[in-house]
């Protein structure tokens, strides 16, 4: 596996990372244990180094699978956890007060069963706690050897900046892929600009872009997706042409359309590591396959040329959970 530093950074992870949450929260019923962490320390034989976890899936279930998994190996790994909602619940709202802060930081450690938290990212951005008492508490956190680096989940450009004269911000974590690019246009050349590392989230359209999803496909009671407009069943029909394309392409080259989409992000920037989820041991060899795959300039170009000739259909976020973005 290839390594890459995030930003300006001394933080050196895999090409891929393994985001956790669908292990126990979103994607239906959670994975039983000892499968999930059998799972986790078969991405870390893959080369896998970074692992991305919160307080808020489960809530704490997850952190202490991750935990248990990476115990052995510690040392040999970076953990990425995140801190920002009350009672770490998603569901009820934010909270990014400092004393909460630091509560969810020694939670976490025991949690996690560890001595410091590598990246501790803000979950999302709390309208009601200046983002420069977020980064101060941070950075005493960091002074204290909690934490080793401060990270910013879904963050505005404002508040990136206005955090980053606190606190060097080391990496963002914002959803980005083959289908949702905004971030093209102000976050990432922010992020260039500052020296901060880019951490997709959904780098596989929340499993869409693997093109084992279709309009027919029904999904857990429980399931996120089933409140994502982009899951409509007229949303996903709309939207197959941009999967057939990737196929296309992917048949070109003898790869999978999960690994055009994750190849094609970390052509975008050097500091970019993807986050693909799975609950899968063949999903997760198939992901980490995907940074062994190069695609030329022509290859680029034909998928330059369909994503300009495709517009997705569907918002990518319910209303509600919509406002918490960008902020």
């Amino acid at each position: 596996m290839k390594k890459r530093v995030l930003g300006k950074s001394p933080l050196e992870v895999s090409a891929i990372g393994f985001g956790c949450m669908g292990i126990s929260f979103a994607y239906g019923k959670p994975m039983e244990k000892q499968a999930a962490i059998s799972l986790i320390r078969a991405a870390f034989e893959m080369g896998v180094t970074l692992f991305d976890t919160a307080e808020a899936y489960g809530p704490f279930t997850n952190e202490e699978i991750v935990g248990e998994a990476l115990a052995p190996i510690r040392d040999k790994v970076v953990i990425a956890t995140k801190f920002g909602f009350r009672n770490g619940d998603s569901a009820i709202g934010m909270d990014s007060r400092p004393e909460h802060i630091r509560e969810v930081a020694e939670a976490s450690l025991k949690r996690l069963k560890t001595d410091r938290v590598d990246l501790f990212y803000q979950h999302r951005v709390d309208p009601n706690v200046p983002i420069e008492d977020v980064a101060g508490t941070v950075k005493d956190l960091i002074h204290q050897g909690k934490v080793m680096h401060f990270g910013l989940s879904e963050a505005g450009v404002q508040s990136i900046r206005r955090a980053h004269t606190v606190q060097p911000v080391t990496a963002l974590q914002s959803e980005y892929s083959l289908w949702w690019r905004e971030p093209e246009k102000e976050i990432l050349p922010t992020c260039e600009e500052l020296g901060i590392g880019f951490v997709p989230f959904s780098p596989l359209g929340k499993g869409f872009l693997t093109g084992k999803i279709d309009e027919k496909t029904t999904f857990a009671k429980d399931d996120f997706r089933n409140i994502v407009p982009r899951f409509s069943p007229e949303a996903r029909k709309a939207n197959q042409v941009l999967v057939d394309q990737i196929g296309t392409i992917a048949a070109l080259k003898k790869a999978t359309p999960a690994q055009i989409a994750l190849a094609w992000l970390l052509t975008q920037k050097p500091w970019i590591v993807p986050i693909p989820g799975t609950t899968r041991v063949d999903r997760m060899k198939e992901n980490v396959g995907a940074a062994a795959v190069e695609l030329t300039s022509d290859d680029l170009r034909r998928i330059g040329d369909a994503l300009a000739n495709i517009e997705v259909q569907g918002d990518r976020y319910p209303a509600h959970l919509a406002a918490r973005a960008g902020k």
